[in-house]
């Protein structure tokens, strides 16, 4: 099967959403060790969703709602929207140009100091690699 067939892409970016799951927990892991002790599962929740401190990662939680609830319809999903989630992860934790610049210094700031968050980040890319590039990076026809 072609890895880039409109037939491949839920597959694809199901793999997307478990590595970004993945990074995602290890992320606030390592945002809460920063913070400090936690006494309950709720207040860790509360914590996640609306201190400060952990604010930074509200665009890559809100993409992950974004690509589960677009995998609940996996019909629609096309090459373009395939590759608008590459696009929009590769703006978060690189190569391309950030899209917020305090997510991606905190981002590698966590990639430096933990070897699971750099192995997370690994299968992050691994999944990407498999998605369609976006039109714009395509190199031009000749």
């Amino acid at each position: 099967m072609d890895p880039k067939s409109d037939s491949a892409l839920p597959t694809q970016l199901t793999r997307l959403a478990k590595a970004l799951r993945g990074l995602h927990k290890l992320l606030i892991e390592r945002e809460t060790q920063h913070f400090g002790s936690v006494a309950t599962p709720l207040e860790h929740l509360a914590l996640v969703t609306s201190h400060p401190q952990f604010a930074w990662l509200q665009k890559l939680s809100g993409l992950m709602v974004e690509l589960d609830e677009q995998l609940d319809d996996a019909e629609s999903i096309t090459v373009a929207m395939a590759g608008a989630y590459r696009d929009a992860v590769e703006r978060l934790i690189g190569p391309q140009p950030a899209n917020d610049e305090l997510f991606r210094s905190r981002y590698v700031e966590f990639l430096h100091e933990s070897p699971n968050v750099a192995i997370a980040h690994g299968e992050v890319r691994k999944a990407l690699a498999e998605l369609p590039a976006t039109l714009d990076k395509l190199p031009p026809v000749s």
